[in-house]
């Protein structure tokens, strides 16, 4: 292990980082550096200013040190992500999933740490040639890959011998429910057999029910002829009481007319109808009179 607590592999690759990250701050610091020489060069011509020029030179200043900051602290933050996802896609080949823990990016002894790892590497890199060799791109390691297979292999017999317990208990609620299935099967026969006992109660049952049926059947069928007899009797009857009040009628209109043909032949109607016939020849005079 070295100073970093990491391995050898891992150290180097902190130090290509930290020599890449070292770079882009001295760049930066150059930008800056520029800025306030630009400022310099191109406004500081004359030997006094007022405080509204000196103001105008800071806020201009001050904008565009912001603006340069700011864009280089992006552009920091999108390379940690970069770094990060390399990181995680290796590890994602070995179905790892890695975690990270914020709070220890401002732990203050840890920062210290990495800067005097940073001072020390620094300055026994000024003391030698730069030879760094060139560097793969990020793969499994075999040493890690050892461990990893080791501990997989370890998590299958673990997996195996929850899966033997898992069918050894599966073996037993098996074999119960079988048994439960055997009752179950009895249970059913007998009850077949109750149902087939039920079943032939209920033929003879029905059988009396269609006896007493067509018993009904019969009697409403003779109920029903003799009520049509009745009805055509009845209208045979009505028929001959319709002749007979014909009968009937018919003779009282002749018995009427002879009524009426004997009352005219009798003294008192002739008196009465020659009173008429004279009352008549009266009322025809008084008139012809009154005409005149």
């Amino acid at each position: 292990q070295a100073e970093l607590g990491i391995n050898e592999h891992h150290q180097n690759e902190v130090v290509s980082y930290m020599r890449f990250a070292r770079f882009k701050r001295g760049r930066c610091l150059k930008t800056v550096d520029s800025c306030f020489q630009d400022l310099k060069d191109s406004r500081l011509v004359e030997e006094t200013f007022t405080v509204d020029e000196v103001i105008d030179m800071l806020d201009g200043l001050q904008s565009v040190v912001h603006s340069e900051v700011e864009s280089e602290l992006i552009n920091t933050t999108y390379t940690n992500v970069l770094l990060l996802r390399q990181l995680f896609s290796q590890a994602e080949k070995w179905y790892l999933k890695l975690q990270t823990d914020v709070s220890d990016l401002e732990n203050r002894e840890l920062l210290d740490q990495v800067a005097e790892f940073e001072k020390s590497e620094y300055t026994s890199s000024n003391k030698k040639p730069s030879t760094d060799p060139i560097k793969p791109k990020l793969a499994p390691l075999n040493e890690g890959g050892s461990e990893l297979l080791n501990k997989t292999v370890a998590h299958l017999q673990e997996e195996n011998e929850k899966l033997k317990t898992r069918l050894r208990t599966i073996e037993t609620q098996a074999t119960a429910a079988l048994d439960e299935k055997s009752k179950l099967e009895k249970s059913l026969r007998d009850l077949q057999m109750i149902q087939g006992d039920q079943k032939n109660n209920a033929n003879q049952d029905i059988t009396e029910l269609e006896n007493k049926v067509a018993a009904l059947k019969s009697q409403f069928e003779k109920t029903l002829n003799d009520t049509t007899a009745n009805q055509k009797f009845l209208e045979e009857d009505l028929v001959t009481t319709k002749h007979n009040l014909l009968k009937v009628q018919d003779q009282l209109s002749t018995a009427e007319k002879e009524l009426e043909k004997k009352f005219q032949q009798t003294a008192a109607y002739r008196n009465m109808k020659e009173i008429l016939t004279k009352k008549n020849e009266q009322i025809k005079d008084l008139r012809r009179r009154l005409s005149k």
